[in-house]
């Protein structure tokens, strides 16, 4: 396992995080409780030590999981927790309001059985609170103890003003970013070099598209979202772009002895600096899966096919 150190933090965490939206029971098909508990035994066997997780995911389900998994085996571990996203009652919608991240980290605390969250991110702006605010609130909250560093997710270029005050306070930021998905890299490589945070990808496999195990005619139960066309990288043209790109990892993945998944892992971690790569998973063998995507480089030649196949 490769680790790395947060930025502005004393956080050394696994460069590979363990995702939790499956761990919500919600939209990923089936799923069952006994084969997430395993994953993350394994995950934990196999060097993993920071796990990411939002009480959205399945309404604090994906949360109850995790910390039932960890047990007494909490301690050894990062949880990356992320609040603002209000579901449940009526219309989903973001609050960052200092009341609200109060009263949900309170019941997040409850769901992982923990008095603590090492890593508590703001899944989504509101639009409304200034972000000083919301930084004065985690601020209060470390100094209770009940934090210990906090993180962003999903900011923009348009953030940027806001955000420069801030620069060296915030320790990481979460972004979507994949061979599938390389829209935000420039951002991503903005906000870890003019703003000394650390990227944490989201959709790192794409959803599953590029893990090799999908074709053109992949279809998905409708407990599965990636049935909808709003996940694009299963639908129309996109999802054969995502296969031309799979096509090119295979031949690498088959001279390396790794899996596909393997190879869209490594490509993140290599062409990325400093990044940590979070992906999902439902079962243990996904996680060793995943994990083989640790502890070994690229060449340059194979970072260039990937590179250019990839493009958008």
């Amino acid at each position: 396992m490769e680790y790395v150190t947060l930025k502005n933090s004393d956080l050394t965490v696994s460069r590979l995080c363990m995702g939790g939206c499956p761990m919500g029971g919600y939209g990923w098909g089936d799923v069952q409780e006994r084969e997430l508990v395993e994953a993350v035994h394994t995950a934990l066997d196999r060097g993993v030590t920071i796990f990411d997780t939002a009480d959205t995911y399945g309404l604090g389900q994906s949360e109850r999981t995790l910390g039932k998994a960890l047990g007494q085996r909490r301690k050894d571990v990062v949880i990356a927790d992320k609040f603002g996203v209000r579901a449940g009652n009526g219309p989903t919608f973001y609050d960052n309001s200092p009341a609200y991240i109060r009263q949900a980290l309170e019941q997040s605390l409850r769901n992982l059985n923990t008095d603590y969250i090492d890593l508590y991110q703001v899944h989504y702006r509101d639009g409304v609170t200034p972000l000083s605010q919301v930084i004065d609130t985690l601020e209060a909250l470390k100094q209770e103890g009940k934090i210990r560093y906090y993180g962003l997710s999903n900011i923009h270029k348009e953030d940027h003003p806001e955000l420069s005050p801030f620069a060296g306070r915030i320790v990481s930021v979460q972004g979507e970013y994949s061979l599938a998905c390389r829209k935000n890299e420039e951002e991503l490589k903005s906000l870890r070099d003019d703003f000394s945070m650390t990227p944490l990808t989201w959709g790192s496999l794409g959803q599953g598209v590029l893990t090799g195990k999908y074709g053109k005619d992949a279809v998905f139960a409708q407990n599965d979202r990636r049935s909808r066309e709003i996940y694009v990288n299963f639908h129309g043209d996109k999802l054969l772009k995502n296969l031309s790109i799979v096509e090119a990892m295979r031949p690498i993945a088959q001279e390396r002895g790794k899996p596909v998944s393997a190879v869209a892992i490594r490509f993140i971690l290599d062409w990325l600096a400093q990044s940590v790569v979070l992906v999902g998973a439902k079962r243990p063998d996904q996680v060793v899966s995943n994990t083989e995507g640790t502890d070994w480089r690229l060449s340059p030649e194979e970072l260039a096919i990937l590179d250019n196949i990839s493009r958008d």
